[in-house]
């Protein structure tokens, strides 16, 4: 029976709480696509996503003109590109990535992610090559997005990568300087990266993965925001079954569009991704969800423990609506996309070092960060090693994406645009931490990580 209170909450959260789906993603397996020559190579990865992704863009249409659901982005996630070019002859990859590109603007999606190396343990060749190749890759592309592993809970954190990254990072920066640098906003660094994360810029399809998947990511910061409106002054459980109830409504939304997706385009349903993603939109931001909770400003004592409180009702409620939770699923807190945040930084109450430790609790880790364009390549390799020790040690995902602005310093502003948003720049710790990256080698696993 259909019951009309629960259709017209539902409207009201898209129309008035910005409820959307963030991303309907397919991952395709490129694995069927290795060959030793390298034009050969490209030609099957291009057939192989336009043939795969002809009718996304359009299904996903469909399904947002039907069921009145904003879907904000179709994208693509492929197998991570070191393991398919590396069969090939090629030294440098960056045609693999001009490939990508072409194949995304062919099919008409928003974003393709897979131009990635998972080397926690160690690279290969093909590993190397393809972390050489970022910066060009990043320039001569729009919709391309990177991603490198450098760190898991089994096998430690790979400090001759996190090393090798500072400098990668910095490189890009600078050949896309005339862009404000926006390069390294399509460049995520992470430990325990997950093999079926709808979004970008970390999305690869992992190699246990089946062919061909949609996952669904959704979002709803200002669902959750307006609903603590009506709870002023009531105790945490309150705020947190509140939270629940929120949250499994947002999730069978997705999962709603995740199993429409997967029957027209004839494609299994892989996973609902729960996280709340905000945009720069005012009444869109999580920052402004842990000030519902009681403090002054996202950032000042206490942010930590909210967002802790917040990140564990998202997915308690998630996991009721849907069998199939995956990807990061929880609360993202990336500065210039979230409008809360950002005004947070700008008043003083929210540093990188409050950042660092809000990371702890939360889904992902430092994102989309702008920091001085003259920050040390051995400054932001310690961010991504601290990081990945958080992400290790509480066997948890943890990401980097920090951009280092070129020709910009604390106290500007650098405009990104759309989801992108727009970020103060963030300062840095002015110590050394050259002598400590430039030992390389690596942090070894944790005693937890012995289980077997």
């Amino acid at each position: 029976m259909i019951n009309y209170k629960n259709i017209m909450e539902t409207i009201r959260m898209i129309e008035k709480e910005k409820l959307d789906i963030r991303t309907i993603t397919m991952g395709i397996s490129l694995l069927d696509c290795c060959d030793s020559d390298g034009e050969k190579s490209r030609i099957k990865i291009y057939d192989k996503i336009t043939k795969s992704a002809e009718n996304l863009v359009k299904i996903g249409d469909e399904i947002e003109t039907e069921y009145g659901i904003p879907i904000i982005n179709k994208r693509i996630s492929v197998t991570p590109i070191a393991l398919v070019a590396q069969s090939s002859r090629d030294l440098n990859f960056v045609a693999y990535a001009k490939i990508l590109d072409k194949a995304a603007d062919t099919v008409g999606v928003n974003f393709i992610g897979g131009f990635s190396a998972l080397v926690q343990k160690g690279c290969t060749k093909g590993d190397q090559a393809l972390i050489a190749a970022i910066p060009e890759a990043l320039a001569a592309t729009e919709k391309v997005c990177a991603s490198i592993n450098v760190g898991c809970t089994k096998s430690g954190i790979n400090m001759d990568a996190v090393r090798d990254l500072g400098m990668i990072i910095k490189k890009t920066a600078e050949l896309t300087k005339d862009r404000d640098s926006i390069g390294c906003a399509k460049l995520v660094v992470f430990s325990n990266a997950v093999e079926d994360n709808p979004f970008m810029a970390g999305a690869f399809h992992g190699v246990g993965e089946a062919e061909c998947i949609i996952n669904v990511g959704i979002s709803g910061p200002g669902v959750v925001k307006s609903a603590l409106e009506n709870m002023k002054g009531q105790p945490f459980d309150v705020v947190a079954e509140t939270i629940k109830k929120t949250a499994f409504k947002i999730t069978r939304v997705g999962q709603l569009v995740a199993q429409e997706a997967s029957k027209r385009l004839q494609v299994p349903f892989g996973i609902v991704d729960l996280s709340l993603a905000p945009t720069p939109a005012i009444g869109d931001s999580v920052g402004r969800i842990l000030e519902e909770m009681g403090l002054e400003s996202c950032g000042c004592h206490g942010t930590t423990a909210a967002l802790a409180l917040l990140n564990d009702a998202v997915k308690k409620g998630g996991i009721m609506a849907s069998s199939h939770v995956g990807g990061l699923s929880g609360a993202f807190i990336p500065v210039s996309e979230d409008e809360g945040m950002i005004h947070a930084v700008n008043i003083g109450s929210l540093s990188l070092d409050k950042l660092e430790a809000m990371t702890a609790v939360c889904s992902v880790g430092i994102d989309m960060v702008a920091v001085p364009g003259d920050t040390p390549a051995a400054t932001l390799s310690a961010i991504i090693a601290d990081e990945a020790a958080i992400g290790v040690i509480n066997n948890k995902t943890t990401g980097v994406r920090i951009i280092p602005v070129h020709g910009k310093s604390l106290g500007d502003t650098v405009e990104f645009g759309g989801l992108l948003g727009h970020a103060p720049i963030m300062a840095v710790s002015k110590f050394s931490s050259d002598d400590f990256i430039s030992r390389g080698g690596r942090i070894p696993a944790p005693v937890h990580s012995f289980k077997n």
